[in-house]
């Protein structure tokens, strides 16, 4: 799973509104010829971003290259089901990338348009937003 190696600050504070507003960065494909592009905002966690990987790599057969222009670097806090009000902030639970509506999640070459059309749509099966197949 991707997470950070060393951030500057543990916890941060949640960020709500940032996944409504356009992209501005991430707009087109740049590395591959095929990507998956987000048709709305939201958060992606680290356990998402793996099972799109995974289930794009087991489709293509290990066959083109798979780029996730995307990385999780948004820590998210929990508490335990049955602990009191107070006691500060919880322990960090796991991370997200906040992903805006235009931005290029995964890019893909090596393959033929059908295939990366097929195996970006099982990809879009394991992500929390509407996704559209673009190409370059």
């Amino acid at each position: 799973m991707l997470l950070p190696a060393k951030v500057k600050h543990r916890k941060q504070h949640k960020i709500r509104t940032g996944s409504q507003r356009a992209a501005t960065t991430k707009l087109e494909v740049s590395f591959g010829s095929y990507g998956l592009k987000a048709m709305t905002g939201g958060w992606v966690t680290s356990r998402q971003i793996e099972a799109t990987r995974r289930a794009m790599t087991r489709f293509i057969k290990r066959g083109g290259k798979i780029w996730i222009r995307i990385f999780p670097d948004l820590p998210v806090t929990n508490h335990g089901n049955e602990s009191t009000m107070g006691g500060g902030k919880g322990s960090v639970d796991y991370y997200v990338a906040v992903v805006r509506p235009g931005t290029v999640m995964f890019e893909m070459d090596g393959v033929t348009e059908s295939v990366a059309k097929e195996a970006m749509n099982l990809a879009s099966y394991k992500l929390p937003m509407k996704t559209k197949f673009v190409t370059k």
